[in-house]
């Protein structure tokens, strides 16, 4: 018998010391909810988590996009509302100059009350914008909603200005109404065909706004189940399950105290060759 090395209790130091850090492992795991906390514990499964959380990040910038968009088109659409109504209210008023029981004076009264309105129709033209971007001047508006330059884009054109001038047809912009110095039965009539025709143009573009929207709106809920998709992926990779992982520690616990137990016995089996002494 020796006694100058104890092999017994080396090696059940030796298995303490592995069972610790698998104890304190799995106990971090416990404590961050993260089955992977450094690359040591899955490289590969770590790169994959890594690459599905960058991918859902950048999915999560596209459903930010196409919600600020929405809203863009929103205000865009909400203007031109307005503006339409604006065009129904001139119609009205031009319907009234056009009938004989309208006196001149009354005519004139109406003139001032449309020019009054199709500057509050320019003066909505010029001031509708989200965060410094006018809408309704007439441009092509690019939304970004993916990493793809060309598949993740959606633009919408507008083909005119909501404006006096750019909303024209038949008989000519809105400002050969805004440029009457007088109005009479006749001319009222003529006006109205000006109009009618300046709704259908705002109409073309209010259209072309809700077009983009609803592509937006579609990418949107494509965007949100693709997000949810990859989190659950990710979370399949990178959470700790804890039902598992609560057996495996109270399993290691107990390996443990084991363990413990199995070095103090290696020690008390060496005091057994003193007996040889005495």
């Amino acid at each position: 018998m020796r006694i100058n090395t104890n092999v017994a209790s080396l090696t059940a130091q030796e298995s303490a010391v592995n069972v610790g850090k698998n104890l304190s492992s799995s106990l971090e795991k416990l404590s961050t909810g993260l089955r992977i906390n450094k690359a040591s514990d899955d490289a590969s499964g770590m790169a994959i988590a890594d690459k599905l959380r960058t991918q859902a990040s950048s999915v999560g910038q596209g459903i930010a996009n196409a919600n600020s968009a929405n809203t863009f088109i929103q205000i865009a659409d909400k203007a031109m509302g307005e503006q339409s109504n604006i065009l129904d209210i001139v119609k009205t008023k031009l319907m009234q100059a056009s009938t004989s029981t309208t006196s001149s004076d009354g005519r004139t009264a109406i003139l001032n009350d449309i020019k009054a309105l199709l500057t509050q129709f320019d003066a909505i033209s010029s001031s509708t914008n989200y965060n410094g971007t006018t809408l309704l001047q007439g441009a092509d508006f690019d939304f970004q909603i993916g990493e793809d330059s060309t598949n993740d884009k959606i633009t919408v054109t507008t083909s005119y200005a909501a404006r006096t001038e750019s909303i024209t047809g038949a008989g000519g912009s809105l400002n050969v109404i805004a440029n009457l110095s007088d109005i009479t039965a006749g001319s009222a009539l003529t006006a109205m065909t000006v109009v009618d025709n300046a709704l259908t143009n705002l109409n073309t573009v209010r259209s072309e706004f809700g077009s983009g929207q609803n592509q937006i709106e579609s990418a949107l809920r494509n965007m949100m189940t693709t997000r949810t998709n990859l989190k659950a992926a990710e979370s399949i990779i990178r959470d700790v399950d804890y039902a598992a992982e609560s057996a495996n520690f109270n399993k290691q616990n107990i390996i443990a105290q084991a363990g413990t137990y199995a070095i103090s016995q290696a020690n008390a089996i060496q005091q057994n060759v003193l007996r040889l002494l005495q």
